[in-house]
């Protein structure tokens, strides 16, 4: 990413290479963390949201200037409900983009040499049964929230 003349094919090798795992308390980072922890890697870095606001850029540029994370796994976000993303959906998308952009330019800009970014976005069937059971997942008409 920042550097681009070394190689960075080696990421699932090098087990002792520094690698942040921005959002590992939520669903999907935690797993991550888990996966990496099981196939023997030695040195994840991770911060909570009281450890380290996302959205605060200098707080993010002083994180990765003193860390030097090899690798970054960007799953953090805002997250919330149907209803929460009903009632403030300027708020969420405003944070989320706050903390993309924050973690994607320090990694840019501290060298990283390789980012991996989960964007996500909620859909549910609009005509399901609640709660929704698997098979219908894939079978209803998407209702949007605008």
């Amino acid at each position: 990413m920042g550097d681009h003349d070394h190689d960075s094919s080696d990421f699932l090798t090098d087990k002792s290479a520094k690698i942040f795992v921005a959002g590992h308390r939520g669903l999907v980072g935690s797993a991550i963390v888990r996966k990496l922890q099981s196939l023997g890697f030695t040195n994840l870095v991770l911060r909570s949201h009281s450890e380290l606001d996302l959205t605060r850029q200098s707080d993010v540029d002083s994180f990765f200037a003193a860390e030097k994370p090899r690798f970054v796994i960007l799953v953090a976000a805002k997250v919330g409900g149907i209803h929460a993303n009903n009632t403030y959906p300027a708020d969420f998308i405003a944070i989320n983009l706050q903390i993309q952009t924050n973690v994607i330019d320090s990694s840019f800009r501290h060298g990283v040499k390789k980012l991996l970014f989960l964007g996500s976005s909620c859909i549910y069937p609009k005509l399901a049964p609640q709660p929704i059971p698997e098979k219908c997942t894939a079978h209803w008409a998407l209702r949007t929230y605008e």
